[in-house]
């Protein structure tokens, strides 16, 4: 006699409870529910949490568009990706919307120039003006902003206070198009040394000062750890400040599952506290995508 795997059995078993108590329709969901309780066909289609694949780091040996249908594949609502340049608007936009995948955000202004010198701040507003059209064509509604590499001879204060300056220019136009700007504080200890925003507490305060719907923080669970820990105390201190949320586990940037971040536990707080928007996956698939996705499910089960 062959052995049972658990997907059999749980199968097996959900189809003779069924028999007993209800009609076929409610055995042939009841088998279903069982089968993908532990081992998903779609392991994108996860649990609790809506989550973005970033497709600038999975899925890198296919072009960037079937990319998009790799993800969709694997049942993922959702994408984002990095800068503008390069990118074929048109081609992305049928391809998501072809696949039913939403495109979450994409990087309006990055590291260099910095938002921080308000020498720079005319060119920002050309580019938040140019990823309104980007925006427009993808659908989406979100794009990160950079705050920038330290600058020569200021202060944290003061380049902070210029980050915050140069949004206050730009939320006019965001809130005109419906586009929130999400301003991402990195790491400083592994990734991003010498840049000039990072920890949760500057973040908020930029955003507070702004005073704008539409500039809000781009979270990386992944940078903030590094930063300073204590994710879901932090998260309770900075809610209303969250406009989106990405991830990955350290140390090695790659998915839940293969550090030290407990995320079933993090991503059960961001829902307790009312964080519904999409979670981007802003890491490496370590071991390949589908199991990665495979623990991605795993770590969105509570």
């Amino acid at each position: 006699m062959r052995p049972i795997d658990r997907r059999t059995f749980l199968a097996g078993s959900a189809a003779l409870a069924a028999s007993t108590t209800g009609s076929a329709q409610e055995e042939e969901d009841m088998i279903e529910n069982a089968a993908d309780e532990k081992s998903p066909d779609l392991p994108g289609r996860t649990k609790n949490t809506r989550f973005a694949v970033n497709v600038e780091m999975w899925f890198r040996r296919l072009s960037f568009v079937d990319r998009i249908k790799a993800a969709a594949d694997l049942g993922f609502p959702a994408i984002e990706f990095w800068e503008l340049e390069g990118k074929d608007l048109e081609a992305i936009a049928k391809v998501s919307e072809g696949c039913g995948v939403e495109v979450a955000q994409f990087t309006a202004w990055g590291f260099v120039p910095g938002l921080n010198d308000p020498a720079n701040h005319e060119a920002f507003l050309a580019a938040l003006r140019r990823s309104v059209e980007a925006a427009r064509i993808l659908g989406a509604k979100k794009a990160t902003v950079v705050g920038g590499n330290d600058q020569p001879g200021m202060t944290q204060e003061v380049m902070h206070g210029h980050i915050a300056d140069g949004l206050k220019l730009g939320a006019p136009i965001a809130e005109e198009a419906d586009l929130m700007l999400i301003l991402e504080p990195m790491n400083i200890r592994v990734d991003h040394a010498g840049h000039c925003l990072y920890g949760s507490a500057p973040g908020i305060e930029i955003c507070r000062r702004v005073g704008s719907s539409h500039v809000k923080l781009n979270w990386d669970l992944y940078h903030m750890q590094i930063t300073e820990g204590d994710l879901c105390g932090h998260l309770r201190e900075g809610i209303e400040e969250i406009g989106y949320l990405q991830l990955a586990d350290h140390p090695g940037r790659a998915e839940p599952g293969t550090g030290e971040v407990n995320y079933s536990r993090v991503l059960r707080e961001a829902k307790t506290l009312g964080y519904d928007g999409l979670v981007g996956l802003e890491c490496w698939a370590r071991d390949g995508e589908e199991i990665a996705a495979r623990r991605i499910f795993e770590s969105d089960s509570w």
